[in-house]
C-alpha cells in the first residue's frame, strides 16, 4: 500500500472521521487559515488516483468516501515501520518503546493482558 504525504494523510483522517463527504465538508472541518477549495480538491483527487477514496457524482457535485479503512492503512504503516527500522520484528519495536520510556510499565502490563485474553 502506498504511503500518504502529510497533506494527503491529513485529508484522509478527515474523510475517515466524517465518512462520505463533499470537499466543502472537509473545508468546514479544517481550522483557520483554511486552504483554498482547489487545493483540497486536488489532494482528494490524488487520493482517488492512489485508490484511497472513490466518489459518487450528483451532477457536478462529487461525494467522496473512503475505500481503504483507517485500520488497514494503520496496519500497513506499522508493518513498514517494523520492517524498515526493527528488522520486521514487533518484539524489537516494543522493546525499543520500553527502553525509550515511550511505553510505561502499566501500559505494557495492559498490553500483555490484552494479548493473553486474545490467545488463551
Amino acid at each position: 500500500m502506498n504511503a500518504l504525504t502529510k497533506a494527503e494523510e491529513e485529508i484522509m483522517q478527515l474523510i475517515w472521521n466524517r465518512g462520505p463527504c463533499l470537499v466543502s465538508d472537509l473545508l468546514d472541518d479544517m481550522g483557520d487559515p483554511r486552504p483554498p477549495h482547489s487545493s483540497v480538491s486536488t489532494i482528494v483527487r490524488i487520493l482517488e488516483k492512489k485508490g484511497f477514496v472513490d466518489h459518487k457524482a450528483y451532477g457536478r457535485t462529487y461525494e467522496y468516501f473512503p475505500v481503504v479503512s483507517k485500520e488497514d492503512y494503520s496496519k500497513s504503516r506499522l508493518q513498514k515501520l517494523a520492517t524498515d527500522y526493527f528488522s520486521g520484528s514487533y518484539k524489537e519495536m516494543v522493546s525499543f518503546l520500553v527502553e525509550d520510556e515511550s511505553l510505561d510499565p502499566q501500559e505494557l502490563e495492559t498490553f500483555i493482558e490484552e494479548l493473553k485474553s486474545r490467545n488463551p
